[in-house]
């Protein structure tokens, strides 16, 4: 029986363990079993190749290196009845295409490709390609109408791969069955691509088949040495797949050879990485190489440097394993079971460290790629003799003395003195050597060497998918058994379907199954380790663990190619279509297959909690499809917003993966490598390969797929615009927008393109020639950083759309203009010559802007703590001014309602204020008054870029933030509220909330205090505040604006803290069209410190016309986190905790008319305020049950 998984009732990742083969978030509703016993091989690693442009929707930039990555390879499975990968893609009708390269290449060396599709490689394997006469030739057998991405490398003696310049090839294989030719030259990708030959299936490809081998070699041999022969009958395994080390000799005498070559080069090291550096230098085999890294693992080091250990053990044993770090014999005589012990201890410590509580998320992702590189310790491993067969096959009598010899010298006294990894690389050459003529040699013997070779596999853990899981049988019971048959069984079905609508639906059956069978896996797996379990337990412990990750491993074959199958079916076109026709069924098999992507990534222990999210609202906005609320477009556009918002959500998870990856391996594996004398194109490359094998590179890539239809239907085309305007200048990519970002060489105006922004930036401070920014991610409109560009003047916009970004890097260097508007923006080269009035004036140099006047300040009494109704500017600030104003204009708002009936009615919380000169008497007090004043005028000429600012801002801050307020302040403070009460402390200096200076984000506000509960903690929150007027932001921000420094004071605002179901944002004009008739809302759930900080995500942004009440939807929340202060605890501690938030729960995201109401209310709050102030006003407010509290109220920007 098939049980169906919905994403509702999966609490916990290993919750879905009864998967069957339909159902679900895809509404197949059918049994997807199929029979057969032809079973593909999964087991996939990834060779180390050479960086080429980017990755779809995936950051890669690193401390060490920058990795550029360009295609969207793709793995994917082999034909229907093999245990490999071969150069056919699948069963069916098949065009020939012969790929002829006109390219020489030096001797020992050979020209491979390798591509997107299964014929060329699926970007993992490299489809070697034989000589003629005429050129290099590949013969594939491709898909009708498939589209091939592919690149020609060059295979050197040793194993190197030396790839072609420039872009990936594109070819597009006809539709109808035939053979054609495609001539093509070294480094000229972008050459015309020109099918030659004809539909009739005799043209030149056929030809070009029957073309020898002129070099009088066959292929698999160079210089000599055997090489597998992958479609010579004998199936390749990933191991060898992978192998860069030694070709294999056979020989026929003990030629191995004992002279350890290699580099030891410890310089710069400390550290774990030291020591495998320095204990690899007196291990020439691999059981000394084991050893190393097991008592690295288990040692003082390995248990105090437990991830850094970690890191670099998983490095040192994957270049073993693929012969990188080349293994010698050394004269000493080990048998495997040595190898096998040595692994079950470093297994058994490996589930130790998984089984700690403190085992962190990234430790995970490391201890998935160890596991792999382990040998098996099964009984028959670690027996005294294991691995025998090989000496009765060597003594056999039915095969030539010459055969003999070499199998005996080659692998079986190698094998049994010091194996090692290069064993089975010699192993499958000398199978694939036997087995190329049939009949030439004994059945018998075939046969006992084809089970060796199973055997041997087994020991390296190197068999597939379908004979790990079959060995896992007898320790399923039948629950459990039934589930693995269905994925079996769905896997059978699939192999045996060529592309099209019935192959779509398998794949999502097959992966389905996979995804219960996965949590059945991780479920057994939960327990932990025994300290008393048997050898045979930890052993099949293994064998689910290496199950599980290949599973993982083949989900992303499955996810490849589904994407494939849904670009040949038109790509993001017919999606488009359809949801324009208000019908949306053709998304849920995408969107569904999104939902079990992204579960790939809980069952692996990646964030589950946002994994989780994800699911329940990707299936959510399934469920609910487009409802008919708001009329057609309207339904439609808010249908596509919503999607958007999740699948944005699902990318940054996707983007935090690979960041996790860029920040733990990039910089090991080069001081490694180094020391090793690792090839440098591997080393660079080690972490791309990496990403390129994750999961989590194919959901990025269905993600950007959807994300393009997604905004052609929304009408959007990733532009949005923060600031209007046209500015023009030098394009400039920078991380991020901070003093000495811009180069030292552009010295005229500059657009930047920026990486990242977290909202606490001032632009001006890059410098003044700042004219525009591109950010590539989305940002609050309303957000601090979003503000300051308005108020700077500033032509500001984002950009998340991964094909413009990369159009954008073209432009870099170049002079450019900036147009944004609130319809989008555009870029385009500039010649300087065609210049508006407006951008004149951007593109010379900056005209300064008017000196803002700082507020008087009039200081009060020692000891004096201000009522809030009663503060002013002059002794109190802008902020708690206005806070008093706002307190008094609640009392009016009750009365007051909108020409359609809304109230505008709000409320304020209750507060008192610190007023300025509190923090100039704590300083007297402390006796600090002529330091202090001292640092503070070196602030005002401190240099930015040596460092000097820095050093003289933080010595400011550690001062006042070593002072307290008097006790006659706390004491007044304890009486005015209740000792359980949860209070904020909020600033409020003289050099904020001003018309020309907002001072937005730029000061600190403590929440969840109390000078009753915790004197000492409340205490120490105001000094933070006062402090904040002294950090660099602060200081550089009222130099832009030509405030002195000496005049900035701050009071501090003290308020009951609301714990509150949303927050927002509210400009009472709007801030990109400056439409006077509507406010812009952005709101997000909890505190709003989300919002305002520049929190990667998007908040709900609601456009309402004050008159007429209509409301509009231009985005939905995708924040991961919310921040809270947790119900309940009656300690104010000063801390906020974060939860992930779950839109699918929450009502601005699934009830319109909610959405309408909430629009409504603020547009008649916002307008009562503009009124009542005089001018356009940037509101802060929150949202409890059906009260609104403002909180704050200053002039828009």
């Amino acid at each position: 029986m098939e049980t169906v998984i919905g994403v509702q009732n999966l609490t916990n990742y290993a919750e879905c363990s009864k998967a069957g083969g339909g159902g679900g978030v895809f509404g197949v509703g059918r049994s997807l079993r199929g029979s057969g016993s032809a079973r593909s091989s999964e087991r996939i690693h990834v060779r180390n190749r050479v960086p080429l442009s980017r990755v779809d929707g995936l950051r890669l930039t690193s401390s060490s290196s920058a990795l550029k990555l360009a295609t969207t390879p793709s793995r994917t499975s082999s034909a229907a009845g093999t245990d490999r990968y071969s150069v056919r893609c699948e069963t069916g009708t098949k065009v020939k295409v012969s790929v002829r390269l006109d390219h020489q290449v030096q001797f020992g060396e050979h020209h491979a490709l390798m591509g997107s599709a299964e014929c060329t490689g699926s970007w993992q394997r490299r489809v070697d390609m034989r000589w003629s006469d005429s050129g290099w030739i590949a013969d594939l057998e491709a898909n009708p109408g498939e589209n091939l991405e592919f690149k020609f490398i060059i295979v050197a003696g040793d194993g190197q791969l030396i790839w072609e310049n420039g872009p990936n090839r594109f070819l597009q294989v006809p539709s109808d069955s035939g053979a054609y030719e495609v001539v093509t030259q070294w480094d000229n990708t972008s050459e015309e691509v020109k099918l030659l030959g004809s539909s009739n299936g005799n043209g030149s490809a056929v030809h070009a088949q029957e073309t020898e081998d002129k070099s009088g070699k066959q292929q698999g041999e160079v210089n000599g040495t055997a090489r597998a022969e992958e479609d010579k009958g004998v199936p390749a395994s990933s191991f060898v797949q992978e192998w860069q080390g030694r070709e294999i000799n056979f020989m026929r005498s003990n030629e191995h050879s004992r002279e350890k070559s290699g580099k030891w080069d410890t310089t710069g090291l400390d550290g774990p990485a030291k020591i495998l550096v320095e204990g690899d230098k007196n291990a020439a085999n691999w059981w000394r190489k084991l050893e190393v890294a097991r008592d690295l693992l288990t040692g003082d080091v390995g248990r105090s440097q437990r991830l850094e250990s970690l890191i670099n053990i998983s490095v040192y044993l994957k270049w073993i394993n693929t012969g990188q770090l080349q293994c010698y014999e050394d004269g000493g005589h080990h048998r495997p079971n040595r190898h096998a012990e040595i692994s079950r201890e470093i297994f058994r410590e490996i589930e130790r460290i998984t089984a700690a509580k403190e085992f962190s998320p990234k430790e995970s992702l490391v201890v998935r790629k160890i596991h792999p590189s382990l040998p098996a310790f099964k009984a028959e491993f670690t027996a005294s003799v294991p691995l025998t067969r090989i000496r009765d096959i060597a003594h056999r009598n039915d095969i030539p003395h010459d055969l003999k010899q070499e199998i005996k010298h080659t692998i079986q006294n190698k094998l049994h003195r010091n194996a090692g990894p290069e064993d089975l690389v010699a192993t499958e050459a000398m199978l694939a050597r036997v087995t190329q003529t049939p009949g030439q040699y004994s059945g018998a013997f075939v046969e006992q060497l084809q089970i060796f070779y199973r055997e041997l596999k087994d020991f390296f853990n190197a068999g597939s998918l379908t004979e790990q899981l079959e060995g896992l049988r007898a320790s399923l019971d039948e629950q459990q058994s039934s589930v693995l048959d269905t994925f079996l069984n769905n896997k059978t079905s699939l192999d045996q379907t060529s592309s099209g609508g019935q192959a779509s639906d398998l794949l999502i059956g097959a992966l389905h199954s996979l995804t219960g069978l996965r949590a059945v896996l991780v479920k057994g797996l939960e327990s932990g380790l025994r300290n008393d379990a048997s050898d045979e337990s930890i052993a099949m412990r293994q064998k689910w663990r290496l199950s599980e990750i290949g599973l993982e491993d083949y989900a992303f074959v499955l996810l490849s190619r589904y994407i494939n199958e849904l670009e040949s079916a038109g790509g993001a076109k017919p999606l488009i279509d359809e949801a324009k026709s208000q019908k949306v069924t053709s998304w849920n098999h995408p969107l569904g297959v999104v939902v079990l992507g992204v579960r790939q990534l809980g069952l692996s222990g990646w964030q589950q909690k946002e994994c989780l999210a994800i699911e329940n609202e990707l299936s959510a906005w399934q469920e609910a499809g487009i409802q008919a609320r708001e009329g057609p477009q309207e339904d439609i556009k808010s249908w596509a917003l919503r999607i958007k918002a999740t699948l944005d959500r699902t990318r940054r998870l996707a983007e935090s993966y690979t960041d996790s990856l860029l920040q733990l391996f990039p910089e090991r594996a080069e001081k490694l490598g180094k020391a090793f004398g690792i090839p440098e194109n591997s080393v660079r490359t080690f972490t791309e390969a990496e990403i390129r094998a994750s999961v989590v590179f194919q959901i990025s890539k269905l993600c950007s797929l959807l994300l393009k239809a997604v905004r052609d239907v929304s009408g959007s085309e990733g532009w949005d615009a923060l600031m209007p305007g046209i500015a023009t200048g030098t394009l400039v990519e920078v991380d991020r927008i901070v003093p000495g970002s811009i180069p030292s060489s552009s010295k005229g105006p500059v657009i930047l393109l920026v990486k990242e922004a977290d909202g606490d930036e001032e632009v001006k401070a890059a410098g003044e020639n700042v004219m525009g920014v591109i950010l590539q991610h989305e940002l609050p409109h309303l957000s601090h950083l979003g503000v300051r560009a308005r108020q700077e003047k500033v032509v500001f916009v984002t950009c998340d759309a991964e094909d413009k970004v990369s159009d954008l890097r073209k432009l870099i260097g170049k002079s450019v203009k900036l147009e944004a508007s609130s319809e989008g923006a555009s870029v385009s080269q500039f010649d300087g010559k065609q210049q508006s009035t407006e951008n004149k004036k951007t593109s010379s140099a900056p005209v300064p802007e008017p000196k803002v006047q700082s507020s008087k300040v009039k200081k009060s009494p020692k000891g004096a703590v201000l009522e809030l109704t009663g503060s002013d500017v002059e002794k109190a600030g802008a902020k708690a001014a206005a806070c008093g104003e706002l307190a008094k204009l609640a009392e009016i708002s009750k009365k007051v309602t909108s020409e359609q009936g809304v109230p505008a009615t709000f409320l304020v919380p209750q507060g008192l204020v610190i007023p300025f000169g509190a923090m100039d008497d704590a300083i007297e007090r402390s006796g600090l008054t002529k330091e202090f004043q001292s640092l503070v005028e070196k602030t005002q000429t401190a240099k930015v870029e040596d460092g000097e600012l820095d050093g003289i801002c933080n010595k400011l801050r550690e001062l006042v933030g070593s002072v307290r307020p008097e006790a006659k302040v706390l004491d007044t403070l304890k009486k005015s509220f209740s000792p359980d009460s949860k209070l904020i402390v909020r600033s409020s200096a003289n050099v904020e909330d001003l018309a020309g200076m907002s001072g937005a984000g730029l000061y600190e506000s403590i929440p969840n205090v109390n000078p009753a509960s915790d004197p000492e903690n409340f205490g120490k929150a105001v000094a933070e505040v006062w402090a904040s007027l002294y950090t660099r932001r602060a200081v550089l921000s009222r130099r832009i604006a030509g405030v002195p420094q000496k005049e900035a004071a701050m009071a501090v605002l003290v308020q009951e803290l609301i714990s509150p179901d949303l927050s927002f944002v509210l400009h009472t004009v709007s801030p990109i069209d400056k439409d006077k008739n509507v406010v812009q809302a952005e709101i997000a759930s909890g505190l709003g410190e989300t919002l305002a900080s520049g929190t990667r995500g998007s908040p709900w942004r609601l456009a309402a016309n004050k008159f007429t009440g209509g409301v509009k939807t231009l985005a939905f929340a995708n924040f991961s986190e919310e921040l809270i202060v947790r119900a309940g605890e009656k300690t104010a501690d000063g801390k906020m905790v974060k939860q992930v938030a779950d839109y699918s729960t929450k009502a601005l995201s699934v009830d319109d008319s909610y959405r309408k109401q909430i629009g409504q209310y603020l547009a008649t709050i916002g307008f009562f305020l503009e009124q009542k102030f005089g001018t356009p006003q940037d509101v802060e407010g929150c949202i409890v049950g059906k009260n609104i509290y403002i909180v704050q109220a200053r002039p828009q920007p």
